[in-house]
């Protein structure tokens, strides 16, 4: 059942009688209750709830047997302690494969709705512990996702239960009482705590070490998911909307694709490329002209149906990207070879209403990117372009957010539909072991121009009855995905990290050592200065500021800085006045040390410039050190398990591609991770690297696809990937 309107009938049935709500999409209870306080009309009591499934260790021959638990949010869902009731060893939580191919469902939107989705084959292993505290209230309604975290449900507990015995071949279920769970421990022998010895009992809390209390809840190792929402919440990058999927793009991150915008406009321009906008709106037979390239985006595009109380007679689509709108007008503006080439580009918003589970920047219903359409007398000056292009791409990511990418051109499964070939750059995260596209240049041949009838007379024949020739057709986009690729890679357990070059804030200055023992005179001396190294940097063009509000502590000043990623925080004291001199901290390393007030500007200008160049090697290395060449199909899935892409001999052929994908999901899924926070789905084709392995090992002599044993034509990147 994973229709929502499904789903919703069905309650009905069972005393359900009000229509989800709506509101942004959430991943955490504490979002979940930030999302609901902005929606009106909601029942006067309810109760937050969270549904958790885990999955016990077992031996690899038996089938997979989840555990689903449906508690109130507070109460504490302790797996061992549910483990001891179950008699069930070592439940961990399910992985991202289990969720979508069991249960139909992802991170975020779990709930006890998902139990009617599970195959028959699966449901009778499937084990339901609920919590009593959820049965036992009778005070108000109980809130759950109906299959999607962009919504809600209220219902009765009676509900629940009616819902529960209605799931088809569902035999294990049982109540538990997780409060008196919970105070079970309280009761344990003095002897036994006295036992620890004393380095541990003085040891600082994990969270305490990393730097997460007061910042970020968890850690990036821990939950990455999850951090990576907080992180980019908790520095101000983003809110919340109230329509599922769309996102505010707060300054901090808003500067960051301005700076992007200006060193990619610069690059298009030195190329003959000039801005353009067109509208947004596409009448719905025009998007229907060229079904090969839309087909993709269909389930995605959002149409307009009503202005004002007015039914249109047509419906009008808004863009999902802009061939169809755009290449009329190019049949109409290029009359003659002499027209050619025809270089736009324009700098707008699309949308594509996925329904996956919205992630900011990664995977929006709204997001802002340029996109470049041009058109050439000959293949060979488009794909100069496409080249070109896919440069300056390389370059917005390494030489301005050191986030090192992999160029290369897609499969055939993979290309852009509706053209003759894309090319790309891929990142790598290595928190998850994931691959994920960072920017596209594609050749469309002439296969838009046909459709179009984008032509001109033959340049090279003479006569009155000169052939037609079709333009040579290009487009390319780059997105915000920039902003969450450079996020996750860069950004710790105290909150983003800036590459220099796109850091609003590049230095900050606080002043420090003040006491109440300083007197005024001194508290101003120390400001002042702090003010006049503002200025300096700033004649020099440094993005500084000056910390000087009175109203909180340096310590706090300096976590607020650290969760924005400032690269560079200089202190100012009373002694740094004495010795004339400031103190330094790098955010990338931590690392403290000492600089003279004179010639400090140079010295802060290539102190910049050394934070870029190590956070691009370093993030190198990681990617480096994360990509292995493998040989035999044996070491494929164990290499993608260690978080690692793959470098594979490879035939090329669609149909490997599609058995790679269907034969690593499989084996994962059979082979189950031991551990379970390890990304686990199966592997696709990243790209066929321009780079190619030096002095590549060979098989036999020979090099064989690593899954079929045919001919390889070339290495290939293959991974799981976003």
């Amino acid at each position: 059942m994973s229709d929502i309107g499904a789903l919703v009938s069905k309650l009905s049935t069972m005393g359900f009688s009000d229509p989800p709500v709506e509101h942004a999409a959430v991943d955490s209870v504490d979002q979940w209750a930030e999302a609901l306080s902005t929606v009106s009309g909601l029942p006067s009591k309810y109760t937050l709830t969270k549904t958790l499934i885990f999955k016990p260790k077992q031996p690899k021959s038996e089938a997979i047997a989840p555990v689903v638990v449906i508690a109130k949010d507070v109460s504490a869902t302790n797996s061992k302690t549910i483990g001891t009731e179950l008699k069930l060893k070592d439940l961990r939580f399910a992985s991202d494969d289990i969720l979508s191919g069991i249960f139909q469902t992802a991170k975020g939107s779990v709930s006890p709705f998902a139990l009617s989705q599970v195959p028959k084959e699966n449901i009778g292993s499937v084990r339901v512990v609920i919590d009593k505290a959820l049965l036992n209230d009778t005070t108000g309604k109980i809130a759950f996702h109906p299959l999607d975290s962009s919504r809600t449900v209220f219902i009765s507990n009676e509900t629940l239960k009616s819902f529960i015995k209605s799931v088809e071949g569902l035999t294990h279920v049982i109540e538990m009482d997780f409060a008196a769970a919970a105070a079970a421990p309280a009761a344990a022998p003095a002897a036994a705590k006295a036992s620890r010895p004393a380095a541990a009992a003085a040891a600082p809390k994990a969270e305490e070490v990393s730097g997460t209390k007061l910042g970020l809840d968890v850690t990036k190792e821990g939950d990455f998911s999850t951090w990576y929402r907080q992180m980019l919440m908790k520095a101000e990058m983003y809110d919340n909307y109230p329509i599922s999927g769309c996102f505010i793009l707060r300054p901090l991150a808003y500067f960051i694709w301005q700076e992007i915008q200006k060193f990619l406009d610069a690059g298009i321009m030195s190329m003959g490329v000039k801005n353009s906008y067109f509208p947004m709106f596409i009448p719905g037979d025009v998007l229907e002209r060229e079904k090969d390239h839309i087909e993709g985006f269909a389930p995605e595009v959002a149409w307009v149906t009503r202005a004002g109380s007015t039914e249109l007679a047509e419906p009008i689509a808004i863009r999902p990207t802009s061939e169809t709108v755009m290449y009329p007008y190019f049949a109409k503006w290029i009359r003659s070879h002499r027209d050619l080439p025809l270089k736009l580009n324009q700098w707008c918003s699309v949308v594509r209403w996925e329904f996956k589970n919205p992630t900011p920047f990664l995977r929006t219903r709204e997001f802002l990117w340029q996109e470049g359409h041009c058109a050439h007398l000959t293949k060979d000056g488009a794909m100069t372009e496409v080249r070109e292009i896919l440069t300056l791409y390389r370059r917005v990511y390494e030489e301005l957010l050191a986030v090192p990418v992999i160029e290369g051109v897609k499969s055939e499964n993979e290309k852009f539909a509706g053209g003759d070939a894309t090319t790309t750059v891929e990142g790598f995260i290595p928190a998850t072991g994931r691959g994920i596209q960072g920017g596209t240049s594609h050749y469309l041949g002439q296969n838009f121009s046909k459709m179009f009838k984008i032509s001109v007379e033959d340049p090279e024949s003479t006569g009155a009855d000169r052939p037609k020739l079709f333009v040579h057709q290009t487009s390319w986009g780059l997105s915000t995905r920039t902003i969450g690729v450079m996020a996750m890679i860069h950004g710790d357990n105290k909150g983003m990290v800036m590459p220099p070059r796109v850091a609003e804030t590049q230095v900050v200055i606080v002043p420090c050592g003040l006491s109440s023992k300083q007197t005024d005179e001194e508290r101003c001396e120390i400001e002042n200065a702090c003010l006049n190294v503002e200025a300096r940097l700033k004649m020099l063009g440094v993005r500084a500021e000056a910390d000087l509000r009175e109203n909180y502590t340096p310590g706090f000043k300096f976590s607020h800085w650290e969760m924005r990623g400032v690269p560079i925080r200089l202190e100012i004291g009373p002694k740094d006045l004495v010795n004339q001199s400031v103190t330094f901290v790098r955010r990338d390393t931590s690392a403290k040390g000492q600089m003279a007030f004179e010639g400090m500007e140079a010295a802060i200008q290539l102190l910049l410039i050394k934070i870029h160049d190590e956070m691009l090697a370093r993030a190198r290395k990681e990617m480096e050190d994360h990509t292995k060449i493998v040989l035999k199909w044996a070491d494929f899935v164990p290499a993608l398990n260690k978080k690692c892409m793959v470098l594979i001999p490879w035939c090329e052929r669609s149909e490997c591609e599609d058995q790679i994908k269907a034969r690593s999901t499989r084996d994962e899924l059979q082979d189950q991770l031991e551990d379970e926070k390890e990304p686990s789905m199966g592997a696709k084709s990243l790209c066929l690297p321009y780079k190619q392995p030096e002095n590549p090992p060979l098989v036999h002599g020979q090099t064989k696809c690593v899954q079929c044993g045919e001919d390889a034509k070339r290495y290939a990147l293959f991974g799981r990937s976003y």
